[in-house]
């Protein structure tokens, strides 16, 4: 699993998809969540701008990143 700072209190689920380089474009993005591809705490979640905090894992096709703080 891997750690992602981010700055703020929150991010949204599409931005932190392609901070963690687990997809490569927006568009990839809205495909995957839209698919439920994504996890969130092991929960598929289908909203692309879900708000992330620290400690929220999310998983995309066996990868995992967790938000923290930087």
């Amino acid at each position: 699993m891997m750690d992602i700072p981010i700055r703020d209190e929150v991010i949204r689920l599409g931005q932190f998809l392609k901070l963690a380089n687990l997809i490569d474009s927006g568009s990839e993005a809205k495909a995957v969540i839209a698919d439920g591809s994504v996890q969130v705490n092991g929960e598929v979640e289908t909203r692309r701008g879900r708000q992330l905090r620290v400690d929220d894992v999310v998983t995309v096709g066996g990868q995992s990143a967790r938000v923290i703080a930087e």
